[in-house]
């Protein structure tokens, strides 16, 4: 069977917090609403997302709760034009995240910038055009 990535799950430290931002803040439909678990909905031809409360995670998993600092891996959105790449990253700006990079012209001819969701996860939003 080929490798197949169906949904991505981040620990978040205040799971009410994260549902807020993502549903309400960057519009994101919820797919399941659970006590320690919430999953969203991202629409056709993507992943699903979900959040699940960070020691419950770890438990799940196994490890240690511990972590900081750039985690090995940012989510990428990728849109229409340099506009849209503003308006996303002002809208998580709205709902609570923070700007880790403005959004600005690249030398491989795209706009792109980076915003952090409240747990400090990274989004990167770029446009080709």
């Amino acid at each position: 069977m080929p490798l197949q990535v169906t949904a991505i799950m981040i620990g978040v430290a205040d799971l009410a917090r994260s549902r807020k931002f993502y549903a309400e803040g960057l519009g994101a439909a919820i797919d399941k609403d659970c006590p320690n678990f919430v999953s969203f909905n991202l629409g056709e031809g993507s992943s699903s997302l979900a959040l699940y409360e960070r020691e419950a995670a770890a438990q799940d998993a196994g490890v240690p709760a511990e972590g900081s600092g750039f985690r090995g891996v940012s989510f990428h959105f990728i849109v229409s034009s340099g506009e849209a790449v503003d308006e996303l990253m002002g809208q998580a700006v709205a709902a609570g995240g923070g700007v880790v990079k403005e959004a600005a012209s690249s030398p491989w001819g795209g706009y792109f910038g980076y915003f952090s969701d409240p747990d400090g996860y990274l989004w990167k939003v770029a446009s080709t055009s």
